[in-house]
């Protein structure tokens, strides 16, 4: 994306394709996970354990059961509503009033490639050792 317009950026994110909406669908680590990755944030996945940190169910956790891309929410399995008739469903829930407090097993391969990128980073990072001047 190019433009700085908020209109043009709003029509961008709307006509995405899926897999650049994939990009869209992250949400803030947990301090514990912050410090061990070294990122803030990651692509959530089903199966990955998080808490809700706003909303009507805030303060509840639970593992994520399916990620809608095309309207960019999640589904928690304990967070459920219900229906005028009594019926109950899943809440979808904003990715901005989570945080993941524990990768799928799906995503270890994922940690692994994290971490590593992480320690690339940190390697660069370093500051150079001064030359000493004769």
């Amino acid at each position: 994306m190019n433009s700085r317009q908020p209109r043009k950026q709003r029509l961008f994110r709307y006509h995405a394709p899926l897999h650049v909406r994939q990009r869209f669908v992250r949400a803030h680590l947990s301090k514990e996970l912050r410090k061990k990755l070294g990122k803030r944030s990651v692509r959530i996945h089903s199966g990955d354990g998080v808490k809700i940190i706003r909303g009507s169910f805030k303060g509840v956790s639970g593992k994520v059961t399916e990620v809608d891309l095309k309207k960019s929410i999640v589904f928690v399995d304990n967070c459920k509503r219900k229906k005028a008739s009594g019926k109950e469903f899943l809440a979808p829930l904003a990715l901005s009033k989570l945080v993941v407090v524990e990768l799928s097993k799906q995503s270890a391969a994922k940690q692994e490639q994290v971490k590593s990128v992480a320690v690339k980073q940190a390697v660069v990072k370093q500051e150079p050792k001064p030359v000493e001047k004769k």
